[in-house]
């Protein structure tokens, strides 16, 4: 069957139908086929087939425009995982209005600031977070009935989903914060019709079944649930992660493929008990991003998943979740590798060593900061990422660390990333996590948190003895703490923030936290 393409929309298989919108984006190639399992209701699953989705997203959009919302509004979504927050960032899509995903792990201030900066003139909140949103824009509740609820706001009939214009914003991601106020990513229908014609899997395959519990605010669970979407794939939906409820899901919905990043199959593999006594051979894919996969994490997975097809994977907010993929003459990915650059990426490394991009999916602009949108795009149309990488002989690529990251010890510039690496290669180490703190005679030195392999012991001085032998003496870390898990930030990455300002406050003690 053949593709047709062009730079305002993209034909999806399997039903060959020409989408230009991004909400219209869901298969009908059997429409009573299920769509999505929502695991958020305290009473049990709610299970909707692709009919059931499309009219609800229809009935969104009608509803939003007889709010008397104008093309280009943008509307604000303020909940954990949910069915409706799929159908609202459907049907807003739809009408040509901008979803604006909030990250609900923020503190009250930071939601408010998003709201604010992203100009939104209409919140949709689950019950839990209706105060997070001030009262100067309306507010609509997912939950309960009557007026100033999800379900007061639909209005059943069909649409026509608006065909936007070219670069039209189709809905506003914003960045995590962790380096200054969050960014608001201004994203388009085609760069990211583009990212989903990429993602489909070959027709002859069959469909999956694909776990998500990574928030809906972020590119890795947003992206992975339409793309399945599209593709006539069944998305398994959790509110939030937590590994009993993630097993459970897994075995009881015989869930086919996984999407998460590194940190939350880390503190999977540490519930052994409860890992072992579930039933995972339903896995045939296990795709992970947004942070580096240390050897023995990788290994530890496969132990566990012998069955499954494991790949990580970079993307960015402003480029997209494609970059990389197998070797075009056929040769294995070696340890530690990302890839080789997908066909449709150019990537190349400036005189830092730091990756830059150009691809369909790149961004339209940050919001209302073109001095920093000037600054993030190169003048031939390159995002700089802020992240090192090198390539081998091959054009394999590897992640160093951000340029973010990185600090002075002594007058060497330390990247967190290489001495991670370096410890995540003791057989003993499932993952480490390196961060600067002050020193009044070398500026910054490090200091690392280390996960071991279950049932697996090694000493603080043991390490460091072993950073001491396989890397430069200054990036050795001079205190080791040992955990049972990382903690998590509001994008399921390791939070630094935190674990440096742990370390501040008891460098000069024994304890562990």
């Amino acid at each position: 069957m053949a593709q047709a393409r062009d730079s305002e929309g993209v034909t999806l298989l399997p039903d060959s139908r020409a989408i230009y919108n991004l909400g219209d984006a869901i298969s009908r190639i059997d429409r009573d086929a299920t769509a999505l399992i929502d695991l958020s209701a305290n009473g049990g699953p709610r299970t909707y087939s692709f009919r059931q989705l499309d009219e609800w997203s229809d009935a969104v959009a009608r509803g939003l425009l007889d709010k008397a919302l104008q093309s280009g509004d943008r509307i604000a979504i303020v909940s954990a995982n949910r069915a409706e927050y799929l159908a609202a960032l459907l049907g807003a899509m739809r009408a040509g209005l901008v979803p604006v995903p909030v990250n609900i792990k923020l503190p009250p201030a930071g939601v408010q600031y998003i709201i604010r900066d992203s100009g939104a003139r209409l919140a949709l909140l689950d019950a839990e977070r209706m105060e997070t949103c001030s009262q100067d824009i309306p507010r609509i509740s997912f939950d309960g009935e009557g007026e100033g609820t999800f379900a007061a706001l639909l209005s059943p009939g069909e649409f026509h989903a608006v065909r936007p214009q070219p670069r039209q914003p189709a809905m506003f991601l914003y960045t995590s914060g962790s380096t200054g106020q969050p960014k608001g990513v201004v994203l388009s229908h085609a760069s990211h019709l583009w990212v989903l014609d990429k993602r489909r899997r070959s027709p002859a395959t069959e469909r999956q079944r694909v776990l998500v519990a990574a928030p809906l605010y972020h590119m890795n669970a947003l992206s992975t649930s339409h793309a399945a979407l599209a593709q006539g794939d069944s998305v398994v939906l959790l509110p939030g992660f937590t590994v009993p409820r993630y097993l459970d899901a897994i075995a009881r919905y015989r869930c086919t493929s996984l999407t998460a990043v590194p940190t939350m199959l880390a503190m999977l593999l540490q519930q052994r008990d409860l890992l072992l006594g579930t039933d995972l051979s339903s896995v045939r894919t296990i795709r992970m991003g947004s942070a580096p996969v240390s050897p023995a994490l990788y290994q530890s997975i496969r132990d566990h998943f012998p069955d499954a097809q494991i790949s990580n994977v970079y993307g960015t907010t402003e480029a997209g979740p494609i970059g990389f993929g197998p070797h075009p003459k056929g040769l294995a990915t070696p340890p530690g590798s990302l890839g080789y650059p997908h066909a449709e990426v150019k990537f190349r490394l400036n005189g830092e060593g730091i990756l830059e991009i150009k691809c369909p999916a790149l961004m339209n602009e940050y919001h209302n900061l073109p001095d920093l949108t000037g600054s993030a795009l190169t003048p031939d149309g390159y995002y700089i990422t802020g992240d090192v990488f090198r390539r081998d002989e091959n054009d394999f690529f590897y992640f160093v660390g951000r340029t973010d990251d990185m600090f002075v010890c002594g007058g060497e510039n330390v990247y967190p990333g290489d001495v991670e690496g370096m410890l995540e290669r003791h057989p003993s180490v499932q993952q480490a996590c390196v961060v600067a703190i002050p020193d009044e005679i070398k500026w910054r030195k490090p200091v690392a948190f280390v996960v071991t392999r279950p049932g697996d012991a090694v000493t603080e001085q043991e390490l460091k003895q072993y950073t001491l032998v396989n890397g430069p003496a200054y990036q050795h870390p001079r205190r080791i703490w040992f955990l049972q898990e990382f903690p998590m930030s509001g994008t399921n990455k390791i939070d630094r923030h935190a674990l440096s300002q742990w370390a501040m406050g008891h460098i000069q003690d024994r304890e562990t936290p």
